[in-house]
């Protein structure tokens, strides 16, 4: 269901529309542990070890596919909060252009340079042949993975964050199921995880486009919608590719990670595997905050409401915070009992190293939701200078933990770099939006915008009627073109 973001009290806008992010999140980490949970018990810690050494690579490449995609649905919720049906049209066309040839690209070449580039990692060398096939599977299933992040990405954009959490969760339930069967019963090792994944969001693509076809007519392209202009082109790259490079430049950081893991042998890579994805579920709902905050600063930038979101970002940074003192808090007295989810028995001194990173990195989770909030938000307003120097920020903190702590304190000093990489980072974003903010100040409010307080849904119909639902939050004068579409309830 779209739903505009640019009326009701600003933190319940954003609550409301983070919880389906957060949910969506928490399935999508749910079948990475099942991944990671049975390939660890029923192929052993080096197979854990391997699909772990690969993390650093898939997010370099995949990482950059996301947030491109990401870039190109900001556009689409700016269009959708100026309450612009066409421009909304003529930019999911021109994302989907640049979606499928970034697709190509990724499917051809990623898998030729798997290999050579998790040597120069300094795999080690029984990790390799495992990690290998991991990730050359994972890279030929890339652009189902693109599709469903671009989908997802364009529907959340328009306000409707429920509907990919739906799609996710059968997507979950499929992954599961298929990881069990292809890495027990068909014994096809790592690579049946990783073609587990891949079948699982290529049927999740085919649910989005369903959905659209049935339910979503503003989606609905038409002829005219696919001449796209070089500048259409030009302006979804310039949100896209920052963003993407933002997401690789923390790649190289953590590739930068694995290195100086990799040198400590076996047994780091698998306790940094494992207490990443206990870690990746807390990180999850922080992003979603972000993630957001990003859409409802689109909307509301598209829709000219300043004083919206100045209000907006203030109380969602407030609600990361909070809810960065909980996970960590429960991070660290629960993190053991998790971390034994994935590793069995004789192996306490990975359970321990793992447990201690889980404590560094709760502690700086104050940081980290900051830093989603703050970034997504200025990502929304359309700049892209300030998130992917933050990006650089977090590149070089990271590296700089990793080669020295690591050299000096061994796995403490590595678990480090996460932390100090978001302090860093904040350190510089804290007073660009703060900059933002005052600008914000000074821009004039839409008048017609100010006085409409009522959530408006334009619903696709099932029995091919059309459905428009109004939810008045408080008496208030209506201009005239406003009034006329609420008597249509």
């Amino acid at each position: 269901m779209a739903t505009s973001l640019t009326t009701g009290r600003p933190w319940r806008v954003i609550l409301a529309f983070s919880i389906p992010l957060l949910l969506g999140n928490v399935v999508q980490q749910l079948y990475q542990f099942a991944d990671a949970i049975v390939v660890g018990r029923h192929l052993g810690v080096d197979s854990l070890a391997a699909v772990g050494a690969t993390g650093s690579l898939l997010f370099l490449l995949l990482g950059f596919a996301w947030g491109l995609t990401s870039g190109f649905a900001i556009p689409v919720a700016q269009a959708f909060g100026a309450r612009d049906d066409a421009a909304v049209r003529r930019s999911v066309a021109t994302g989907v252009i640049l979606t499928g040839a970034t697709s190509v690209i990724l499917t051809i070449g990623a898998p030729l340079i798997a290999a050579p580039v998790l040597a120069l990692l300094q795999t080690p060398s029984e990790l390799m042949a495992e990690a290998t096939v991991f990730t050359q599977i994972s890279f030929l299933g890339a652009g189902a993975t693109m599709f469903f992040n671009y989908l997802s990405a364009i529907i959340r954009a328009i306000g409707d964050s429920r509907t990919p959490l739906v799609f996710l969760t059968v997507s979950c339930g499929l992954n599961v199921g298929l990881v069990v069967l292809m890495v027990g019963p068909l014994a096809w090792g790592v690579g049946g995880a990783a073609l587990a994944t891949v079948v699982a969001q290529a049927v999740s693509v085919a649910l989005c486009l369903e959905f659209v076809r049935r339910r979503v007519p503003v989606l609905h392209l038409k002829k005219n919608d696919w001449r796209v202009s070089r500048d259409d082109i030009a302006e979804h790259l310039r949100l896209g590719l920052p963003m993407g490079f933002q997401a690789s430049i923390i790649a190289i950081g953590t590739l930068t990670v694995q290195v100086a893991l990799n040198t400590l042998g076996a047994d780091a890579v698998a306790a940094y595997t494992t207490a990443s994805r206990v870690d990746s579920l807390a990180v999850a709902m922080l992003a979603s905050l972000g993630l957001a905050a990003s859409m409802y600063t689109a909307q509301n930038h598209g829709g000219r409401r300043p004083d919206r979101i100045r209000r907006g970002v203030v109380e969602a940074t407030w609600l990361a915070v909070g809810a960065s003192v909980v996970l960590g808090g429960l991070l660290i007295a629960f993190g053991t009992p998790m971390v034994r989810l994935f590793i069995g028995e004789g192996s306490d001194e990975v359970v321990e190293m793992a447990h201690l990173m889980l404590i560094i990195n709760g502690c700086g989770y104050w940081a980290l939701g900051m830093l989603f909030v703050l970034r997504g938000a200025l990502q929304g307003l359309g700049h892209t200078l300030v998130p992917t120097v933050t990006g650089v920020i977090e590149l070089v903190m990271r590296v700089a933990a990793a080669v020295i702590l690591g050299a000096l304190i061994d796995f403490t000093g590595v678990a480090l770099s996460n932390p100090l990489a978001w302090i860093g980072a904040i350190v510089l974003l804290v007073p660009a939006y703060i900059r933002a903010h005052r600008e914000l100040a000074r821009l004039p409010i839409d008048p017609a915008e100010a006085t409409l307080t009522s959530a408006i849904a334009i619903v696709g119909p099932t029995d091919g009627s059309m459905n428009v639902e109004a939810v008045i939050t408080q008496p208030v004068p209506v201009v005239p073109s406003r009034r006329r579409l609420l008597k249509r309830r």
